[in-house]
Order: structure tokens, then sequence, then C-alpha cells
């Protein structure tokens, strides 16, 4: 992988994470795109270097909020933030549940699969539809909607279904404020992509040699960059109802991955 290549995919993985057109779809295709041939494991450390990018990004932006959570835990008081901790647990558990039983066999999707990925990005195109056209309201995340938002990031484990389209959609749909939904969403995916990586660091898998820093810091520091701009930017979308444009572009990108795998058989 050269720096163009990091860099591209950095940009991808930047604002894909927070664009409901799938991350993980987007960074197969686009690997698929450039040809990528590095070997599964170097491609991991890689895969690895751009979630925590946009982990990164995600704290900067909800910093404030993340600030007021952490001051409202010391009180050891159960107020509104201590409550919405407990339902970001609560979201985790289906992921992490699925995530650890069926860890192998989900690795397995993510090679190539191209037309899971064409299938899977019409499915997130006709969440958004849907998610699109329901109206908005003021109410909040309760704890069996946090459940069911847990479910629907679960299913996003699948390269093509993105997981903030996918939980997004889910919340909007059961009701949830557009703002609060998206908040959650983003907030939720914290938790669960340090403790991904924290659990690859200690698996010892993570393979890495200094011929590589150029081109993980390329794809850290675009990621991440992209990244703000992203998550900022979804963040307006889902309140101005304008999710039907990604769902368009979800439809298209999937019709032509599976078209050209047909093709290419």
């Amino acid at each position: 992988m050269d720096i163009i290549d990091s860099l591209l995919l950095g940009v991808i993985q930047g604002l894909t994470e927070f664009l409901p057109v799938s991350s993980s779809g987007h960074l197969e295709l686009g690997k698929a795109l450039l040809g990528d041939t590095s070997l599964p494991k170097e491609s991991m450390i890689f895969t690895v270097v751009l979630h925590f990018a946009t982990a990164l990004s995600t704290i900067v932006v909800f910093r404030k909020d993340l600030l007021e959570i952490i001051m409202d835990l010391t009180k050891f008081e159960w107020n509104v933030n201590t409550q919405f901790v407990f339902k970001i647990a609560v979201s985790m558990l289906p992921a992490v549940l699925i995530g650890l039983l069926f860890e192998s066999q989900l690795e397995s999707l993510f090679s190539n699969n191209i037309s899971l990925v064409g299938a899977m990005l019409i499915v997130t195109g006709l969440l958004l539809l849907l998610a699109d056209r329901a109206q908005n309201t003021t109410k909040n995340v309760n704890f069996k909607n946090a459940f069911t938002v847990g479910l629907a990031q679960a299913i996003a484990m699948l390269p093509g279904i993105s997981r903030s389209g996918a939980t997004i959609s889910t919340a909007v749909l059961l009701g949830i404020d557009k703002t609060k939904a998206a908040r959650f969403s983003f907030l939720m995916v914290i938790p669960l992509i340090f403790g991904k990586i924290f659990k690859d660091l200690l698996s010892g898998e993570l393979t890495y040699d200094s011929t590589q820093l150029t081109t993980l810091s390329i794809g850290f520091i675009s990621a991440f960059l992209s990244g703000l701009v992203a998550c900022t930017w979804m963040i307006k979308l889902v309140k101005n109802s304008k999710l039907k444009y990604f769902a368009l572009y979800c439809g298209l990108i999937g019709v032509l991955a599976v078209c050209a795998t047909f093709f290419n058989t």
C-alpha cells in the first residue's frame, strides 16, 4: 500500500464512518479497486488505525457532551447523564455478544466479498428511505429503544450495512428525535471501537514494522480530519431530513457492485 492509497482509504473511512453509506463496505470496495494485496494481518493494523482516528474525531465533536457526562458520573446520582451511560451499555450488548460468539465467521465475510457488500448497501438504502420519511419528534432514547438500536448496530457488523445508517434509521423509526438519534448513534460506538482495539492489541495478531509508519500516519490524519467534517455534517443532515440522497447513493453503488461481481464471474 502506497501513500496515495493510504490517503484515499483514510478519507473513505473518515467520511463513511459517519455518513450512512457503510465504512466497512466502502473500505472493502476501495481495497478491491486499489488492488490491495496486503496480507490480512497487515491490512488489519491499517483498519484498526483508521477506526481509532474516527473514534477520536467523535470525541472531539462531542467533547462538551462527554465532559458533562463525566462530571455527572462523579456525582454518583441517577441523573440524566448517568442513565444515558447505562443506555449506551445496554446498546452494546448485542454487538459484544455477536462479536465474541461469531468473530471468525464475521471476519471471513471481509475478504473481497463484493456481492455481499453490494446487497447490504441496497438494504442500507432502503432503511434510509424509510427513516427520511419519518416525522420528527421530541422523544428521548429509553432503555428498550437502546437495546433495539443495539440490535441494529450488531446487524451492521455485516460489510455493506452502514452502522450509522442502521442505528440512526432504527432510532428515528422508533419515534426518537432525529438529532438525539444521531447523537446516541455516534456516542454508542466509541466504547465498542476502543474495546475492539484493546482486544486486538492483547491478541498479538496485529503486525507492524517501521516501513508502515508513513502510510499509517497519513491514513490516521486523513481519517481523523475527514471524520470531523463528516460527523458534524451528518448531524445537520439527519435533522433536516436529507437522508434520501444517501439512500439513492447506497442503492446505486450497491447495484453497481452486484453487477460488477456478476459480470466478472
